[in-house]
């Protein structure tokens, strides 16, 4: 039995008749995904014992998720199964054709067995190395309950991305990091459930959003607390300008239909060609590099006493560690330390600023500006997103280059000029900033931030693209329609 009839037997979304949906329908879908994705965050695993990956919070907004819920696992398999057939695909490991309708089946096929592959290992690795412990005896229930979470998240992503509005990976992590960016604004009952409004202004209770802690430090006369606030709310501001303006850079190359004399439309291509996508995996991978070397020196420790009953576990640990070592879930020292970033605008304010942290930040951003690069071109390469096809899809429409035959050769050369350089320098600029945010601090991690802030732009440009289909029917033939 080889891999494609594997393929038959995986369930998957039914693709729409139509091959285009209408608004209302993909809102309807989006809508209902989004609200199922709420409700299944707030649905503990069921014989749940201690949550350890609650440390790493941090670490949940990238996935897409939240530890102790059922989607525990949150996009982690859908992400990894992703990165690792790009890399293969790219490295040309493994030889598939994506410009081909076969070549994109089995590219999806062998995808979709990775996410499947991910999923199971994740799961049975949360449990037993204690990330997640389970009660006594009921361990291969919880890890049952993440399976059919991990299960549930991939084919809500299959159902936006047929029937709604973008990727449902995107609509989760966009959804999980706007409620976490409004509660660190305006979040006002700490840890311990104690309402820090009831008795505002007092050094009793401290809110935690940081709106509040400005207003409350400003009363208490704490000016440390006051300018990191401030620092955390104009960093914010600053970062969600920079990025709508760099949203905003484009190069438009005019096409004209062949058959109709005096009428053209302009071809954007963004300065960001690849989207978001190549944040999402560079801080996925990032995120997966450090919550697995969080949870391995957690199981590990126990183990640690000579003579203990799991020194197979310490053992193994032993392999991994220029890992580092982790302190509440954060990396103190080691590969997973200068993979990592630290909020260096709030440790100057704050007067700990050490040498350490500046080296960090160099390695940080070469990291993500070296990652997110060689995942845009993949992403492009792998996704119909190259020169090639987005000339077959030009001249499929009728379309042409103003002052240039009507011919896909013509067509592919010319895009040549434009998408890979584009591809490359977004690649690094995108990282750039992603990773010089993430420096700065925000009211969210900055990854975060620059994520929810480039989702929800193209959440909108999907939206108006929509609507424009939906409006005009020539625009609707151009996109594919």
């Amino acid at each position: 039995m080889n891999l494609r009839s594997i393929f038959d037997y995986i369930p998957e979304v039914t693709k729409p008749e139509e091959k285009k949906v209408g608004f209302n329908v993909k809102l309807k879908w989006t809508l209902i995904i989004l609200g199922a994705f709420f409700v299944l965050s707030n649905i503990p695993l069921f014989g749940l014992s201690v949550n350890a990956l609650s440390r790493f919070e941090y670490l949940a907004i990238i996935l897409g998720t939240n530890f102790g819920s059922i989607i525990s696992l949150g996009i982690g398999p859908i992400v990894m199964a992703s990165i690792i057939l790009q890399l293969l695909t790219g490295a040309g490991i493994i030889n598939i054709d994506t410009t081909t309708v076969e070549g994109k089946k089995f590219f999806q096929g062998v995808q979709k067995l990775l996410v499947f592959f991910f999923i199971l290992f994740e799961a049975i690795v949360y449990v037993l190395m204690q990330g997640l412990q389970a009660n006594p005896g009921l361990e291969w229930l919880v890890i049952f309950q993440l399976i059919l979470g991990g299960l549930a998240i991939f084919y809500m992503d299959q159902v936006t991305l047929n029937w709604g509005f973008g990727s449902g990976v995107s609509l989760f992590i966009g959804a999980g990091v706007s409620w976490r960016l409004f509660t660190s604004a305006f979040q006002f009952i700490d840890n311990q459930g104690r309402n820090c409004l009831l008795n505002f202004g007092e050094s009793g209770v401290a809110c935690s959003g940081k709106f509040l802690v400005m207003i409350q430090s400003i009363i208490s006369g704490h000016q440390i607390e006051f300018f990191s606030a401030i620092g955390a709310i104009l960093a914010t501001i600053i970062i969600f300008l920079m990025v709508v303006w760099a949203q905003s850079l484009k190069v438009e190359i005019p096409l004209s239909f062949g058959k109709i004399r005096g009428y053209g439309v302009k071809w954007p291509l963004s300065f960001f060609y690849a989207s978001v996508i190549p944040v999402i995996l560079t801080a996925a991978l990032i995120a997966n590099i450090q919550l697995f070397g969080g949870m391995l020196e957690n199981a590990a420790a126990p183990c640690l006493v000579e003579g203990g009953t799991c020194m197979g576990v310490a053992k193994f640990a032993s392999y991994f560690g220029f890992l580092g070592h982790f302190i509440d879930g954060q990396a103190v020292s080691g590969f997973a330390f200068w993979l990592g970033s630290t909020n260096v605008l709030d440790l100057f304010i704050r007067g700990g600023f050490l040498s350490k942290y500046l080296l960090q930040a160099v390695t940080h951003m070469i990291f993500f500006m070296f990652f997110a690069t060689i995942f845009s071109v993949f992403w492009v390469k792998t996704s119909g997103m190259d020169s090639k096809a987005q000339a077959h899809k030009i001249a499929s429409s009728g379309l042409q280059v103003a002052g240039f035959r009507q011919d896909e050769r013509v067509l592919e050369s010319i895009l040549d000029r434009y998408i890979m350089p584009l591809t490359v320098m977004g690649g690094l600029a995108i990282g750039l900033l992603a990773s010089v945010t993430n420096l700065l601090g925000a009211l969210v991690s900055g990854t975060a931030m620059l994520l929810v802030i480039m989702i929800m732009f193209q959440f909108y440009q999907n939206i108006a693209q929509q609507h424009a289909t939906d409006m005009n029917p020539t625009m609707r033939k151009f996109m594919g329609g």
